[in-house]
């Protein structure tokens, strides 16, 4: 994994598709999502299951293994403690060389009682902190990077503490991945398979989008597969019809099953290590390779009923979100309540994003 401390942009791949469309609201969906396959693939291990447990994590030593090279106490090891882990999602792509924050999530890891609660946060909310100028939340992680070598801090701790004052919690690591992630999974699995829900036909060449998806079950590619969940509307002839937020939710969630069923295949066992070494290429963390090991061998077998994710929602006034306060408290709470959980607390909990 990258280190943080090094300011350089996340690895990507070379020789991929022309950039998509700028406007960021397309990626809003589809990153709350894939933020949560990344989470159980490379931090929970959601996804391995029984005897592949064991297997699986061989597989991605050796990855695990290329992090920060920090020795952790016992003490602060996942298995000795719960944590608080800090995820964006970024529209960084080796086209595209930005890093608005399309995803703003919270996740808390508790081994007493092998849980997790995640808090979402609108990428458009407006943020008005005591010691931070107003502006959207997606704006700041661009802001800090930009002015790292004038501030003297590393934007992703600036991050850190901002994101952790305003949830009133202490977090622990953070973890950055970009867009170009997504695109590298679903091509080292082969594809998915989806069933395409209308006609797509979208097209700028300014920027080399070119979505043309046809009404059906498809086998999609990597490329494919993003046109598909970020579709809105047509400039086409004949237009295909457009898009809201509930149909790409859908959408996205389809993908999201698709790749969990392909991880979960036997045929998946062989691919399991390029996949994590793809995503590694579009990942920064500050996680010592000594805790993700531990993070893995103490979350392997974490039940998808003891994960509660929790988006908090807001009003939206061009151009921002506005947060409903007490979703905002009833989030914070959570994050508390999972934080302080004991090995004899009823943790089984139904996943609101089941």
């Amino acid at each position: 994994m990258s280190n943080l401390s090094n300011g350089l942009p996340p690895r990507t791949q070379s020789g991929k598709k022309s950039a998509k469309p700028k406007k960021t609201k397309k990626k809003k969906s589809f990153f709350r999502s894939f933020m949560k396959f990344v989470l159980f693939l490379l931090i929970i291990g959601i996804l391995a299951a029984g005897g592949y447990a064991y297997y699986l994590y061989n597989q991605v030593e050796e990855v695990l293994d290329t992090g920060i090279n920090k020795e952790v106490p016992k003490t602060q090891l996942a298995e000795a403690k719960p944590l608080t882990i800090l995820l964006l999602g970024t529209d960084y792509r080796p086209d595209h060389p930005t890093y608005l924050s399309d995803v703003i999530m919270v996740a808390t890891l508790n081994p007493n009682t092998k849980s997790s609660t995640i808090v979402s946060l609108p990428r458009d909310t407006r943020l008005e902190l005591d010691g931070y100028k107003p502006r959207k939340l997606n704006e700041y992680y661009p802001v800090f990077k930009a002015r790292e070598k004038e501030s003297g801090e590393v934007a992703e701790e600036q991050m850190k503490k901002m994101v952790g004052k305003y949830l009133n919690i202490d977090i622990d690591y953070v973890t950055v991945i970009n867009f170009q992630g997504f695109r590298d999974v679903v091509d080292n699995l082969g594809g998915v398979d989806v069933t395409v829900d209308k006609n797509m036909c979208y097209r700028d060449s300014a920027d080399g989008t070119n979505i043309n998806l046809k009404a059906g079950a498809q086998h999609l590619n990597g490329d494919q597969a993003l046109d598909f969940v970020r579709y809105r509307k047509s400039n086409c002839r004949p237009r295909t019809a457009e898009s809201d937020d509930f149909d790409r939710n859908r959408r996205q969630n389809q993908v999201l099953h698709s790749l969990i069923d392909q991880m979960q295949s036997f045929s998946a066992l062989s691919k399991f290590s390029a996949i994590i070494k793809s995503v590694d290429k579009n990942l920064m963390t500050d996680i010592e390779s000594q805790q993700m090991k531990n993070l893995v061998q103490t979350y392997w077998n974490i039940s998808k009923q003891n994960v509660k994710y929790n988006p908090v929602a807001g009003t939206w006034r061009s151009p921002y979100v506005y947060i409903d306060e007490q979703q905002l408290e009833l989030a914070r709470k959570s994050l508390q309540e999972e934080l302080s959980k004991k090995a004899s607390d009823n943790n089984t909990v139904s996943s609101s994003n089941s």
